[in-house]
């Protein structure tokens, strides 16, 4: 099994979004070096590290091409070369005030509007990359959980190799993995403050694309490049 690529946002190296995501999940995108996480009242350290192993492995982002495994002939140079023509085309959006909210069973902050620009920026990172993405094997399928999946999710599924794309992009990062809803809760409250000050002194703008590589199944996704967006 060759690598897995995903195109992300995440934010700059020194913004304090990237500051406190890479402290919230406990990780360090770039070398994977262990981070101190911040306690959480009524939730023991380790129950913290918990309910943050799932997104820890990814690291802060916003996922914008799912990871995927590249097609035969296509190489890693290759990948970097398309994806910094297509930041080349690209216009930064403005993402406006970020909330804290739960999605289901776990909690990510998510847009408070929709910010213009952002379902077609999604949408070009999802077609324009396409024809370097490998064909879905077995287990990939088996990942994205097809028995649960509508009719037009199967559709995106065969398409993209990812069922949330499309009209059905929803930009969040994620904070949690699955989470009861009084756990939920008490990430929300927790978050919600500081998530205000960073919306009121650093608003958080999409203005790159980033490239994650899982080298080998399991392993932490690592950041490898930042593009900027020019258009």
């Amino acid at each position: 099994m060759g690598p897995r690529y995903a195109v992300y946002f995440a934010p700059d190296k020194y913004s304090p979004w990237r500051e406190f995501g890479a402290r919230w999940l406990g990780r360090d995108e770039y070398d994977n070096s262990v981070l101190p996480q911040p306690a959480l009242d009524g939730l023991a350290p380790q129950a913290f590290a918990q309910i943050t192993q799932e997104p820890r492995r990814y690291g802060f982002h916003a996922t914008l091409k799912a990871p995927l495994r590249l097609a035969a002939g296509c190489d890693e140079t290759g990948l970097m070369r398309r994806l910094n023509a297509l930041a080349s085309t690209l216009k930064p959006v403005a993402l406006g005030p970020l909330r804290v909210t739960a999605l289901g069973d776990f909690v990510a902050l998510v847009p408070d509007g929709q910010p213009a620009g952002l379902q077609e920026l999604a949408a070009a990172c999802v077609r324009e990359l396409d024809d370097l993405r490998a064909p879905l094997g077995e287990a990939d399928r088996a990942r994205r959980r097809v028995d649960l999946l509508d009719a037009r999710g199967v559709e995106l599924l065969d398409l993209y190799g990812y069922p949330h794309v499309m009209e059905r992009f929803r930009f969040h990062m994620t904070l949690t993995g699955p989470v009861d809803p009084a756990t939920a809760q008490s990430v929300i409250d927790a978050v919600a403050p500081q998530v205000a000050r960073l919306n009121a002194s650093a608003p958080l703008l999409l203005d790159r694309l980033c490239l994650f590589v899982e080298r080998s199944p399991g392993d932490p996704f690592l950041r490898l490049i930042d593009l900027k967006l020019h258009a």
